[in-house]
């Protein structure tokens, strides 16, 4: 899959919009913050980074796969997957 840069741009920002809009309310409700990394046109794959109480959580893998990565696959169809990374500068898993 290859995009041009409006193609990658516009996919780009819808997937911000979902996480804002659709994504990022619930996450809040249990003190975490997800934020878009990156998106691969290549692979699919948007990466997130998890903040808060997301960070080294356990549930916050199952929330992302079941939740997230279902979400953006079934409205964005350039999306084959999503991938979260801790935040390097958050280490307190018992938040």
């Amino acid at each position: 899959m290859h995009m041009n840069k409006e193609e990658y741009d516009d996919t780009v920002s819808r997937i911000n919009k979902l996480i804002d809009e659709q994504v990022q309310p619930a996450v809040e409700q249990h003190g975490g913050f997800i934020k878009f990394e990156d998106f691969d046109q290549k692979t699919g794959r948007v990466s997130v980074l998890l903040q808060g109480s997301c960070s080294g959580c356990a549930s916050s893998t199952v929330t992302l796969k079941m939740g997230v990565e279902n979400m953006l696959k079934h409205y964005i169809p350039e999306v084959t997957a999503v991938d979260g990374m801790d935040d390097p500068n958050f280490n307190n898993p018992y938040y």
